[in-house]
């Protein structure tokens, strides 16, 4: 069957409805891996399609006995590629050892035996014609139904109603964060639309300024990204990011003062980060940062600038290495 092209849809960053249209939504958890549209062709055979579009379905060869799964029914499904660590939580970096390998079958299969992909069903848009114009209650029923449950595949359920309390369990259980739809929603294909609400569980930090990379163009002068880092137990400085984004055209500018007056030739990091053309400070000032996780090597993921911490001494920033 020749199944039509979707584009996934996507979901606006915001908050949580309002509490007295909490039930009219259902809360999924937001997942921290790759998005890709699943067509199974009814064949056997499947396909795995990037947000961009990119055919990646050889990245990912266990994924293919899912192209059986319903049998010759063909069908469009929604989704996200996980690799899960240990503790059965998705790690982005062990998925970034999967990613772009749709043109290396070999490697592909070498890494799949080490780090197994697992797929996370959400959504189905085609089940023996398009379902895109059905409400999201009933998309979400008719995909259950299907019993997509497999060795690296699931379907897991959607909440709906209790916003917080499904919000607070994500934080609690250190996951990205939630994802808001509204039950009486269509699908819209490559359309970031209100009607699915994402909302990142966002963690702080405080770190020392240890250099900068002037910026390009308009920026020219001015830092494009700051190199921050953290004291372990023995007072080194670690480095654990690039911050490049979170402020204002008049705190960039004064951020740029600070930081020529605290030029020095040396790098203050114990290990000298890949970043070219950076320049040097001596690490007093403080600054906190928003990320969103940490890599298993204690880099910030998604790191951006909050605010300056003139208050702190730079011996008195909180280090929460792993």
């Amino acid at each position: 069957m020749n199944l039509p092209l979707i584009a996934p849809m996507l979901a606006t960053p915001g908050t949580l409805p309002a509490a007295g249209q909490d039930t009219r939504w259902a809360y999924e958890t937001k997942q921290d891996g790759q998005r890709a549209v699943v067509y199974l062709h009814g064949d056997g055979g499947v396909t795995l399609r990037a947000r961009s579009g990119e055919d990646i379905t050889a990245a990912y060869p266990e994924l293919g006995a899912l192209g059986g799964a319903l049998g010759t029914t063909a069908a469009v499904l929604d989704g996200e590629v996980l690799v899960l660590d240990e503790q059965g939580r998705s790690d982005f970096q062990l998925l970034q050892s999967r990613m772009g390998l749709a043109r290396s079958p070999d490697r592909a299969a070498r890494r799949a035996e080490r780090a197994p992909a697992h797929l996370v069903l959400f959504d189905v848009m085609h089940l023996g014609g398009d379902l895109t114009g059905l409400r999201y209650a009933r998309r979400r029923q008719t995909l259950e139904s299907l019993g997509l449950q497999g060795p690296f595949w699931s379907t897991p359920t959607a909440l709906v109603g209790h916003g917080e309390e499904a919000l607070r369990a994500t934080r609690a259980s250190g996951l990205e964060g939630l994802v808001c739809k509204r039950l009486d929603s269509v699908y819209e294909p490559g359309v970031r639309s209100r009607s699915w609400i994402k909302i990142r569980n966002l963690r702080t930090a405080d770190v020392l300024v240890g250099g900068w990379v002037p910026g390009k163009g308009r920026l020219s002068g001015l830092p494009g990204a700051v190199l921050v880092g953290q004291r372990d137990d023995a007072g080194r400085l670690r480095y654990v990011g690039s911050v490049g984004t979170g402020w204002s055209a008049s705190e960039r500018a004064d951020l740029a003062r600070l930081l020529r007056a605290a030029e020095t030739d040396h790098c203050p990091f114990d290990t000298l980060p890949r970043a070219a053309e950076a320049l040097w400070v001596l690490p007093r000032l403080v600054g906190e940062v928003a990320y969103s996780t940490r890599t298993r090597a204690g880099l910030l993921r998604q790191p951006s600038w909050l605010r300056l911490r003139p208050d702190l001494a730079p011996e008195d920033s909180a280090a929460d290495l792993p």
